[in-house]
């Protein structure tokens, strides 16, 4: 055998055990995959906010929490998406109240929808969340006055946060959460595919494929 057909050998012998060492050891799953595999989680409610067109062909459904940093963080990232795929992308805003006071700044997010200030007060909120979104020590009656200066009726909101539907949005949604073994904000899907690198670009990529698959 010539030293070719050896190097040649070698290689197929060796692309052959990569192949059977990739079958059998794979990565391990996040627990959004587990969750996703063992039984497809309820992503979708109809009582979730969208933004963006309600018929998009693409959805991207964000496990959200008011008093995230990351969450404020992607926020301009998303406004992005929006405008580069005009028409053809919505997000489905799912609550994950899993900060101290978060719970308070849903009431207050889903007063506002009552309202249909959502938009304005949920960007309020994020731009001025290093004011009242004080981690063990939240200053709720600040996030208010936010809303307030958004435009909101405060002393209807008020009375509207303490609804039983809110109430039962809050409850709902972290049943939800269990659900799809979320643990930490934000969480992406994507057209019900997670997203299992995370990263702005790992995001915005997603959702570009998803609309070239349109």
């Amino acid at each position: 055998m010539n030293r070719r057909a050896l190097v040649t050998g070698f290689g197929a012998a060796a692309v052959a055990v990569f192949g059977a060492a990739a079958f059998f050891y794979e990565t391990p799953k996040s627990p959004a995959e587990l969750a996703w595999e063992a039984d497809p989680p309820p992503l979708l409610r109809d009582h979730a906010p969208v933004i963006g067109p309600a018929d998009a062909p693409v959805t991207i459904v964000e496990f959200f929490d008011p008093s995230c940093e990351t969450c404020r963080a992607f926020h301009p990232v998303l406004k992005e998406i929006l405008a580069d795929f005009e028409g053809d992308v919505r997000i489905v805003v799912r609550y994950a109240a899993l900060h101290d006071g978060s719970d308070e700044a849903v009431r207050i997010l889903e007063a506002a929808r009552l309202q249909d200030l959502f938009e304005p007060v949920l960007g309020a909120l994020l731009e001025a969340q290093p004011i009242w979104a004080k981690h063990g020590a939240p200053d709720l009656a600040a996030a208010w006055g936010v809303a307030g200066r958004a435009g909101l009726d405060v002393a209807r909101a008020m009375q509207d946060a303490q609804s039983p539907a809110i109430a039962e949005i809050l409850a709902q949604d972290a049943e939800d959460v269990k659900a799809t073994g979320v643990s930490k904000t934000p969480t992406f899907f994507v057209n019900g595919k997670p997203l299992i690198e995370f990263g702005r670009q790992q995001l915005y990529d997603l959702v570009a494929r998803e609309v070239a698959a349109l």
